[in-house]
């Protein structure tokens, strides 16, 4: 793959937002149809939210999961288990779902659950996985074997989920909780729970088996792949169960403390997570060995990865876990450089020149944190709607103060579109110093995305990155995400490619003058040709 080229322009849509046809995005063919449309305007970059389990105790947020290493099976696309002969395209037939603009999770996951549990049957259905899927079983056991460090603690956690009536782990009966592994193994050998754990492991194997032919996909397309990295696991999942020994957890195995951020941007009593502190000295004891093994898990799953609240790695906010908000937080050192200095030596050693790490280094950031990503070379991020407040001057986010060495967004999935972000945040300060530093005296919302667009793809930053809601123009009901809320995230996605693939064109040309792309050999041609009779003529 020939991901050399230093600036390049990229696209932000989670695959969930693909107009998938069974009630939610995959990596089916729309995925590939997608990543199409991208290389035909010179896009060679395209970064989704996290690709882990999702759910509704977790409000479907792809930063709360059961796993910090499985794939969601709703992306696991159902017209490639028909290629592959374990589904007949017949049956798949009563799964098909009218496009909406909004996901129904819950019958999205009955939807895939069906179409899972129908292919197992067929792959095991009298010993098939031995005759006509042999190949297919080969690599599923050899799956089994290389990813065993995770895969079967999620497999076991799932099957305990299921038995204990999805319940949270600390409220399991003893045996369970603590990890018993005289009363585990027993049970691991009744033959359901061994076919209930076997189901695990088989999905988990598709999504990956889908995961790296999109990657390949992609690769011949020259677009790489860009993933997010949740700096923080989900209290009540296999990660924290199955290692209890690198979080802070009480004598009952519940947090003592929580992760969140301080009074901000987004929230006036900050953010409670609610997240389990990590024991970094534990996790120290034995070099930092979860956590490498985390990035290379997701290495496995993208060309690049961008450390979601990277400062937590520096210093974090620690909330007593009795406190309702996070207002009564403190401050505590993180691991650092010396957590750094491991990654880099795992990552920076194999021939890069950068490690393949994006830190999302987004509101007030300590100069331990800049000097950590001066030292470890490590690109930031700048946020356009952030940048027209009344500290222009020295605010980071203006185009005039980006350096090359970060990744500049218009906004995030934490941002409105910038549609919605001119119609109903942005002040009146804001929109003035907006319209005063593209030269414009009036402007509608329209025009605020053309202009936001514009200005990421002519940014020094190497990277600019754009969101389909604002190559689209869409308003604010297409937010992807608003902090501090519960209810109507996650859930905006597309119809279709019509409209995306007519905005391409316009794109493109942004794309290309700003040079973010390798122009085609014929047609520069055509232009040397052109300014040559030019001269001639004259």
């Amino acid at each position: 793959m020939n991901y050399t080229r230093i600036r390049k322009a990229g696209v932000l849509l989670h695959i969930s937002s693909l107009p998938g046809m069974y009630g939610i995005g995959d990596m089916g063919q729309c995925a590939v149809e997608f990543a199409r449309i991208l290389g035909s305007a010179g896009i060679s970059a395209w970064q989704t939210l996290p690709l882990v389990p999702t759910g509704g105790v977790f409000s479907n947020s792809p930063y709360s999961s059961p796993s910090a290493f499985a794939g969601n099976i709703l992306f696991i696309g159902p017209d490639k288990l028909s290629e592959c002969g374990l589904i007949d395209e017949g049956e798949l037939e009563q799964y098909v779902v009218t496009q909406s603009e909004k996901i129904d999770f819950d019958r999205a996951y009955s939807i895939k659950k069906k179409i899972l549990l129908s292919c197992y049957a067929k792959f095991r259905d009298n010993d098939a996985y031995k005759t006509t899927f042999k190949d297919m079983s080969d690599k599923f056991w050899r799956f089994c074997s290389n990813e065993a460090y995770w895969l079967e603690d999620y497999a076991l956690f799932s099957v305990l989920k299921e038995l204990e009536g999805d319940i949270a782990w600390s409220e399991w009966r003893q045996e369970y909780r603590e990890r018993d592994w005289n009363a585990l193994d027993s049970l691991k050998r009744e033959p359901e729970i061994a076919s209930a754990m076997d189901l695990f492991r088989f999905e988990q194997f598709i999504f990956f088996s889908q995961l790296a032919e999109l990657r390949e996909e992609c690769g011949k397309l020259n677009i790489e792949m860009i993933g997010d990295l949740p700096i923080y696991v989900a209290y009540d999942s296999a990660d924290v169960w199955g290692h209890q020994d690198l979080f802070e957890l009480d004598e009952e195995g519940e947090p003592s403390c929580v992760a969140g951020v301080p009074p901000d941007y987004f929230s006036e009593t900050g953010q409670r997570w609610g997240n389990p502190i990590y024991k970094w000295s534990r996790m120290r004891e034995n070099g930092y060995d979860w956590w490498l093994g985390r990035l290379c898990h997701a290495l496995m799953q993208a060309d690049r990865v961008r450390i979601d609240h990277f400062r937590g790695l520096v210093g974090y906010w620690e909330i007593p876990s009795e406190e309702p908000t996070a207002v009564n937080g403190t401050w505590k050192p993180g691991p650092g450089g010396e957590l750094f200095n491991a990654i880099r030596q795992r990552f920076a050693d194999d021939g890069r020149k950068e490690m393949p790490f994006i830190a999302e280094d987004l509101g007030i950031m300590t100069d331990d944190v800049l000097r950590s990503m001066e030292e470890f070379n490590l690109p930031g991020m700048k946020v356009l709607q952030f940048a027209f407040g009344e500290d222009m001057e020295d605010n980071p986010y203006v185009p005039h103060n980006h350096r090359r060495r970060c990744a500049v967004y218009v906004g995030t999935h934490d941002n409105n579109t910038t549609v919605g972000w001119w119609e109903s945040e942005a002040t009146d300060a804001e929109k003035r110093n907006f319209m005063r530093y593209i030269g414009a005296s009036k402007l509608n919302a329209s025009a605020a995305a053309d202009a936001m667009t514009r200005m990421a793809l002519a940014s020094t930053a190497n990277l600019a990155l754009l969101t389909v809601q604002d190559i689209l123009k869409l308003g604010g009901s297409a937010r992807m995400n608003t902090p501090s809320t519960i209810l109507g995230n996650w859930e905006w996605k597309l119809t279709g490619f019509k409209e995306l693939i007519r905005e391409m064109p316009r794109i493109g040309e942004m794309v290309s003058l700003f040079g973010r792309c390798d122009r085609p050999a014929k047609q520069e041609e055509k232009e040397e040709q052109k300014d040559k009779g030019k001269a001639e003529k004259t």
